[in-house]
Order: structure tokens, then sequence, then C-alpha cells
């Protein structure tokens, strides 16, 4: 078993909202996540870059739902003596 994310969490990690994606421009969702299926994620990244960020800017998912998926952060306040 492999901790690689599949395709829709990869678009979760980079804050692409995949239903937006996938309604607005199927055949290049299905082309990207035809090339991500064959390669390791970092590889995808570094192969796809300038195609990921016009697609983040576009389709970004909605600040309710980050928060959903992100696990809110536990902040270090030291006591002062």
């Amino acid at each position: 078993m492999t901790d690689d994310p599949n395709f829709k969490e990869y678009l979760i990690s980079k804050k692409i909202d995949s239903a937006k994606f996938k309604l607005a421009d199927p055949e290049k969702y299905s082309e990207l996540e035809g090339d991500f299926d064959k390669m390791h994620p970092s590889s995808f990244t570094a192969q796809k870059l300038f195609l990921i960020n016009p697609i983040r800017r576009k389709y970004q998912i909605d600040i309710e739902k980050e928060s959903v998926i992100s696990k809110p952060k536990k902040i270090f306040k030291p006591k002062i003596k």
C-alpha cells in the first residue's frame, strides 16, 4: 500500500476544487488525471507546474471547504513567569 494521494486528494492539496474543474473542463481533467496515474505526484507537479497554477487560480477551493479539509493547527503560546 502506498501513501501516494489519488488525483482528487492531489488537487485539494494544490487548493484546486476538483468538482468545479471537472465540470468546467472535463477533457483537461481526464487528460491530467491519466497523466497523474502514470507518475509520482512530485514528478507530475514538476512537469505540469505551468498548467497547475492557472487551474488553481481559476478553480479555487472555497474557504469553508478548505477549513473542513485541513485540521486547525495548535498554536504554542509560552507562559510568562
